[in-house]
């Protein structure tokens, strides 16, 4: 199945008809566009097995914009449906974003079954505090380069980040301090506990073979 034509070398070849084509009218502030979806549906992969589960691709054709949108679905919806769940597919990756690369989630590692649940958890909603304060708080500037500065969940976390924690501060009983030092121990990635390699024996046997039985 080819949704688009393509051209090899000299050769031009069609795109393959479509099962399917849908059209309607959007108004928007420029004026009314006619988009046109064309639809191939009950596909499966090259190597799939009988019986797998099948889905369909969309070719979504606007007049704002050059190329087609390509969306490939397992879910049975309109195309009208299926564009507007790819728009909102930014949105969606806003919290997750804030918290692994604003607040430093994705350098956190937990293993055990109830942490890993609950560390997504509070990472997520550390996220979305961080995106509504810089989205309610005035517009800061990360330097005297930034000229049109944005309410960004990063520029938020670089102000933050220059100012103290006040140690008066009337925390529950619940939270504390942790006093245990840690600052000699190594931290993210390089503080996994992994298993030992083994190392050669202490008698005399060589770390590698000798040049006569050397793997090439």
């Amino acid at each position: 199945m080819r949704p688009l034509a393509r051209r090899r070398k000299e050769r031009q070849i069609p795109a393959t008809p479509p099962d399917q084509v849908t059209e309607w009218t959007e108004h928007a502030s420029d004026g009314d566009r006619t988009l046109r979806a064309e639809q191939w549906t009950g596909l499966v992969v090259p190597d799939a097995a009988p019986g797998s589960p099948t889905f369909t691709i969309v070719a979504i054709s606007d007049p704002a914009y050059t190329e087609p949108l390509l969306v490939a679905t397992p879910l049975a919806r309109s195309p009208q449906v299926l564009r507007e769940l790819y728009r909102d597919r930014s949105p969606v990756e806003q919290l997750p974003l804030a918290a692994k690369q604003m607040l430093g989630a994705a350098r956190q590692f937990v293993h055990e079954q109830e942490t890993c649940q609950r560390f997504p958890e509070l990472a997520l909603l550390a996220g979305a505090v961080l995106t509504y304060a810089a989205a309610t708080s005035p517009a800061v500037p990360t330097g005297s380069w930034d000229r049109q500065p944005r309410r960004t969940p990063g520029r938020l976390r670089r102000l933050l980040a220059q100012a103290d924690f006040p140690p008066d501060f009337p925390l529950p009983a619940r939270l504390r301090g942790k006093r245990a030092v840690t600052d000699h121990l190594p931290k993210g990635w390089w503080g996994q506990r992994r298993p030992r390699t083994p190392t050669a024996a202490s008698s005399g046997t060589p770390d590698k073979p000798p040049p006569s039985l050397a793997i090439v």
